[in-house]
């Protein structure tokens, strides 16, 4: 059985947390689908096509990996990219609880698609797009945590 891993988020920047987690995942399973949240609600810096321009170069190295951009029910999008998993990342137990919901109530929404958890590598584990967008916007070099297209397009957007 061919097992596709759909990674949510609104990856406002995808940063070297999220492309860990995808190269591990992609270790893991036949194909991962990192699925880019439109997510207006969180008001991103980036647009969606820019968020998923980035994902794409960073990620481009995988071949089993694929980005898109979706703005229908999270569920739906796994069902119309034929995935059977969703794959959500851990930095910290805070994190726990808030995943720990959205699993059961994709479960609810969606029976037949297991949610899987994996932890960043030490290394990245601290690194959020939060802080990242907050490094970027006080002048700070965030060139440890992103990949240098994505720094640059931070800097660009910051002028």
């Amino acid at each position: 059985m061919k097992v596709a891993a759909l990674y949510p988020g609104t990856f406002d920047p995808i940063t070297n947390g999220h492309a860990d987690l995808v190269r591990r995942a992609a270790r893991l399973f036949d194909k991962v689908i990192v699925a880019v949240a439109a997510n207006p609600q969180k008001k991103p810096l980036f647009n969606l096509e820019e968020r998923v321009r980035l994902a794409r170069a960073v990620l481009a190295d995988m071949p089993s990996v694929q980005v898109v951009g979706f703005d229908i029910l999270l569920v739906e999008c796994v069902r119309q990219h034929g995935a059977n998993v969703i794959l959500r990342g851990l930095r910290a137990a805070s994190d726990f609880e808030f995943e720990f919901q959205l699993a059961g109530m994709n479960r609810r929404l969606a029976p037949e698609v297991e949610t899987v958890f994996l932890t960043p590598s030490e290394q990245e584990m601290f690194i959020s797009a939060s802080l990242v967008k907050e490094i970027a916007l006080l002048g700070g070099d965030v060139a440890q945590f992103v990949d240098a297209r994505v720094a640059a397009a931070l800097k660009g957007k910051m002028r």
